[in-house]
């Protein structure tokens, strides 16, 4: 169950959307200065943390981190998928904003979106743009190379020897971008708090059983009681807990008083 909060009418999905629509004029913003500017005026490259991090220009043919499906229609079947997706999450985004949905979710799935739809741009659009489809490409509609840039090669050497099946390679870190930061940010928020975004209702416990069990036989007890008033006599509208148990002691009293007479 998804926790909600505001009117009954729903959230408006336009805040969540705008952080979208700012998340890509960044990413096409950075990928656009990475092309013009810093890959023939930095011969590609722009070290921001020496000896650790920095920018790195590099052409992506297929998935984040570097990832590709193999084959002819490899990559047009990898941008028919990310279109599906695009629309999928954003039907998705205006779903949950409708049935008001965490604030946190839905900042987290605009994030994924905005990711989404940045690299689907570059798959679109850029073999035409950029010109930087596969030269053996059908066509450079749907071809083109997704621009990546962010790389912490100070991560890269070998794997040390006591992670299984790892243990002594050695490991490139993946160049990515920031549409591929994006997805992951959002991602990881959700599976973080997933707690605080989704609630699930409770089964009442035993012990609120078992109270409502005893009230049951009370009120039918009190009703016993009821059952002596005269018909003249209109009996109790407000019924309390106090009154339930009055009757039941009175009862208890009554039965007591029966077992003495009896006894003698």
């Amino acid at each position: 169950m998804i926790t909600s909060s505001g009117s009954s009418g729903g959230k408006s999905p336009y805040k969540y959307l705008l952080l979208t629509i700012v998340l890509i004029l960044i990413d096409q913003g950075i990928k656009l200065w990475m092309y013009f500017d810093v890959l023939p005026n930095h011969y590609g490259e722009i070290d921001l943390i020496p000896g650790f991090f920095k920018l790195h220009y590099v052409e992506n043919p297929g998935m984040a981190f570097g990832w590709e499906l193999a084959g002819e229609y490899g990559k047009l079947l990898l941008t028919v998928f990310r279109l599906f997706a695009m629309v999928g999450i954003c039907w998705y985004l205006i779903y949950l904003a409708r049935k008001k949905a965490h604030n946190g979710l839905l900042w987290s799935i605009a994030a994924v979106l905005g990711g989404a739809i940045g690299n689907v741009i570059d798959s679109t659009f850029y073999g035409v743009w950029l010109k930087n489809s596969p030269l053996d490409a059908s066509t450079p509609w749907f071809h083109g190379k997704v621009i990546d840039m962010f790389y912490a090669y100070g991560l890269d050497g070998n794997y040390p020897d006591w992670i299984p099946f790892l243990g002594g390679q050695y490991n490139t870190t993946p160049i990515f971008n920031f549409a591929d930061a994006c997805i992951f940010c959002g991602v990881v928020s959700i599976l973080i708090f997933q707690k605080s975004f989704f609630i699930h209702e409770e089964r009442p416990t035993k012990s609120i059983v078992d109270n409502e069990e005893v009230l049951t036989e009370e009120q039918k007890m009190l009703g016993d009681e009821n059952t002596s008033f005269n018909e003249d006599e209109a009996p109790p509208v407000n019924t309390t807990k106090e009154d339930i148990q009055t009757v039941v002691n009175h009862k208890t009293e009554n039965d007591s008083e029966q077992l003495k007479e009896e006894s003698k």
